[in-house]
């Protein structure tokens, strides 16, 4: 079971369960799981709330592009090593006195969590996880960007962020990435979000994506932006060098943690 929990386990079969039956029933759900019809209930309010499934009374519906990652606090254990690392690689490019955009997700958490002896530091940031980090950090002042909010990332997507986006500057974004291909570009797996990642990505003179060895040449559904938006990877000793000299060649700096 890996990392999960037997609780987490069954919530990931019965969303893989809707995923693949598109069209499902509560009734279905505990003949299939051998659940009471009030423990499948309770299964599909937590997926729904969750945003994994969408719910009608009575049953679920799968949601196009959902479900395909792990909720953000799952994934914290996936190459958690390799994750402190770069966060700290990262950390280490932003200078006293800048303003920064973190993005959401696992690793630019962990450049959060390396962040704290920096002064006089502003950070922009649509990540709940972020901001809980940083909330205690007296010389770091925290902007947070609402929106809609997405609950297995615990960060804020849509409209009312991509306008203040439109209002904000910053010197450095970093931002994680489900994919980076360098000839397919920057991806990721949840089509409702990429416009906010592409308004992400022209907020600030330098692009910093830090992403670990498993999303370096593989390629996700829903484009983001071409390789070369991206100014440096941040990334870890297990990259292939094919890959990182690939990306060289477009002028983009790979730093090894």
């Amino acid at each position: 079971m890996s990392h999960y929990s037997a609780g987490e386990h069954r919530l990931e079969r019965i969303r893989a369960f809707v995923e693949r039956e598109q069209r499902t029933t509560v009734d279905d759900i505990a003949k299939q799981f051998e659940l009471s019809t009030a423990t499948a209930r309770r299964a599909l309010v937590t997926l729904a709330a969750r945003g994994d499934i969408a719910r009608f009374r009575g049953g679920a519906l799968a949601i196009p592009g959902a479900g395909r990652e792990h909720p953000a606090l799952q994934r914290q254990a996936e190459q958690r090593q390799e994750k402190e690392r770069i966060g700290k690689a990262a950390a280490d490019l932003v200078a006293d006195g800048e303003t920064v955009f973190l993005g959401s997700g696992t690793t630019t958490l962990e450049v959060a969590r390396h962040l704290g002896q920096r002064r006089n530091l502003a950070v922009l940031t649509n990540s709940l996880l972020v901001i809980e980090e940083l909330a205690s950090s007296p010389d770091i002042t925290v902007i947070a960007l609402g929106g809609m909010l997405r609950r297995s990332e615990y960060s804020f997507i849509g409209h009312l962020v991509e306008q203040a986006l439109q209002e904000i500057r910053a010197a450095k974004v970093i931002m994680g990435i489900r994919a980076v291909h360098p000839e397919q570009g920057l991806m990721n797996d949840f089509l409702p979000e990429t416009l906010t990642d592409r308004a992400i990505v022209k907020l600030a003179r330098e692009v910093i994506v830090v992403a670990d060895h498993t999303k370096c040449g593989r390629v996700a559904p829903t484009f983001v932006a071409p390789v070369v938006a991206m100014h440096t990877l941040v990334t870890d000793s297990a990259v292939p060098d094919a890959f990182a000299e690939a990306l060289r060649t477009n002028g983009i700096t790979v730093v090894r943690a």
